[in-house]
């Protein structure tokens, strides 16, 4: 696992997260940057409230999302206190959400709309401060398995649209169809063909394809993009909150809830994916980084609710454009987050893409879903996909897609059930939960709690020896495997010596054909993995002793940080020593 500083490089970068490119960069980037996000931002609202039908305070719904984007987008890049990751994570409304926001918009409003975004925030706020906690039981298997549901049903609300027609049209004109597969064609092409940052462009590029064709089909009407104003504020105002919490409220909030964690997996991931893009040479992740990446998050999603209009999130982009710009500087997402605030307030922007025909609107939404599918595909692949994962996966989607049409007990359930097992995401993602804790308990290991002192040595070899022995391995191998858990041990006495003395806790578990130690400590300054990075050739012998002969001996060693613990893992097989 020993690897020169240089090995991982990133070459390609030209700024880092903490450089700070010119004025003119950061403008000309940042601004690139917002017209790609801005066609997400601003078309998700437009999609529930027409979707729902309910154009009543769609131009205040996209005004809310456009200011709560830029102000989340700032606050990821310049954080205040725990809140914020310090990166360039842009923000912007989720297409996570259109399916459960168009539930609740037909059945309250913009006003039930906002008081259940406000109440599932608080969620967010909850995982984040306990992230160590759920780490193993909101996994990306659960993640990806609620995804493909969500794309499942978002589906019908993509295929009302592609069915829409303007009035005075006849139902079996040819011109929905035409611009619909126009729009679907351009965006398809694109991302194949298409190389580096052009494939970035690919939603708008189809969206102006798609309308372009709609002109001579008379499907597009400019009028109301003429009438807007270039500056101003929305001509309708704050809809407020729904406070009566009846069973609309309570039927909605457990899907609510669950989108929201999935928001907060999906957030988890982009902010671990811009630590490894936004650094000139590797370094371990920082949870602690994630957890405020989490919180902004929550913040957003508070604000949307309070403000009344559909929850935002981070837009994996973010990743792909520091990526394939070489710019990874908070500068100018910093920028970008301060230009989304101010096109709020440029009614023409919104007017034009209410313009966009319903066709063209479902073609972009039948990618979206297309990509969500895409992203729960690999996000349940992550690691493999061995039996038991394989197990999770498919009985949670198809229990999921039972419910979502009504087939499994429709007729036996209770009334009071009925709000949450009708939504086949918040049966699957449920079932999928109930499933990955059944898995952990058979998983699970004994846990042995040692004092912070070196008599607790002998305590720790009875695990070792037990979970050597399980594993069939020899002599050689169990002491290899003693040797590396005893120096990861006294690294962390070493750092408690610093930061007080605290109990240990350490659990053995076999994974594959390897063996696992973790331990789990108080939280720490310092990072063992990155010290082991950092350990070149060229030192004396008897320095950082301890330290060398881990690295020699273990496999893989891992160390999370979270705010509240440490979580250091060693992993050591049977492989002979060099």
């Amino acid at each position: 696992m020993e690897k020169s500083q240089e090995q991982g490089s990133n070459v390609h970068l030209r700024y880092a997260v903490d450089e700070a490119p010119s004025h003119g960069l950061t403008l000309g980037l940042s601004l690139q940057v917002v017209t790609l996000v801005l066609t997400g931002i601003i078309l998700t609202p437009i999609i529930v409230l027409n979707a729902a039908r309910h154009p009543q305070g769609l131009e205040w719904a996209i005004f809310a999302a456009l200011t709560v984007s830029g102000i989340a987008t700032v606050l990821q890049a310049r954080p205040i206190g725990p809140v914020g990751a310090g990166y360039p994570l842009y923000m912007g409304t989720s297409g996570a959400f259109i399916g459960v926001a168009v539930a609740a918009v037909a059945a309250g409003g913009l006003p039930l709309l906002g008081s259940l975004v406000v109440a599932s925030s608080l969620v967010q706020f909850f995982f984040s401060a306990r992230l160590s906690l759920f780490r193993r039981l909101i996994t990306p298997t659960v993640g990806g398995t609620v995804i493909l549901l969500l794309a499942v049903t978002v589906f019908p609300i993509a295929t009302d649209l592609l069915a829409q027609v303007p009035e005075g049209m006849p139902p079996g004109a040819a011109g929905g169809p035409l611009t619909a597969v126009t729009t679907f064609a351009a965006i398809t092409l694109i991302s194949i063909y298409a190389r580096g940052a052009a494939r970035l462009w690919a939603p708008l590029a189809g969206i102006l394809a798609g309308s372009v064709v709609a002109v001579p089909a008379g499907m597009l009407d400019f009028a109301p993009v003429r009438e807007a104003a270039w500056f101003g504020l929305p001509a309708s105002s704050w809809p407020g909150l729904d406070l009566s919490f009846d069973a609309r409220f309570f039927g909605l909030l457990v899907p609510f809830v669950i989108v929201t964690i999935i928001g907060a997996i999906e957030t988890y991931g982009d902010a671990i994916a811009i630590q490894r893009v936004a650094h000139r040479t590797p370094r371990p992740v920082d949870f602690k980084v994630v957890q405020r990446a989490l919180n902004a998050d929550g913040v957003g999603n508070l604000l949307s609710g309070l403000a009344g209009t559909v929850p935002n999130t981070t837009y994996s982009s973010s990743i792909s454009i520091a990526d394939l710009t070489g710019v990874a500087a908070r500068r100018v997402a910093l920028a970008g987050g301060l230009i989304i605030v101010l096109t709020a307030f440029v009614p023409k922007l919104p007017a034009l893409l209410q313009a966009v025909p319903d066709p063209v609107a479902g073609a972009y939404l039948f990618i979206v879903i297309v990509l969500l599918f895409r992203q729960g595909v690999r996000m349940v692949t992550t690691g493999g996909f061995g039996y038991e994962k394989g197990l999770i996966v498919c009985i949670s989607f198809w229990v999921g897609l039972g419910f979502q049409y009504g087939v499994l007990f429709a007729d036996h359930l209770p009334q009071w059930s009925r709000g949450v097992l009708d939504n086949g995401m918040a049966a699957g993602g449920l079932m999928a939960m109930a499933l990955t804790l059944l898995v952990s308990l058979k998983q699970r290991s004994h846990r042995d709690v040692l004092e912070p002192n070196v008599r607790s040595l002998s305590k720790l070899r009875a695990p070792l020896d037990a979970a050597a022995i399980r594993a069939g391995w020899d002599e050689t191998a169990t002491n290899r495997l003693q040797l590396a858990g005893e120096e990861a041990f006294l690294y962390l006495l070493e750092r408690q010596e610093e930061s007080g003395p605290r109990p240990i806790r350490v659990a053995v578990r076999p994974v594959d054909d390897v063996l696992q130690i973790e331990f789990v400590s108080g939280p720490d300054s310092a990072n063992l993995e990155e010290r082991l990075r950092d350990l070149g050739e060229d030192h004396e012998v008897l320095e950082d002793v301890g330290p060398r002969l881990l690295r020699h001996m273990a496999r893989e060693v891992r160390h999370d940080q979270f705010y509240d613990l440490d979580v250091l893992t060693v992993t050591v097989d049977t492989r002979p020593l060099a």
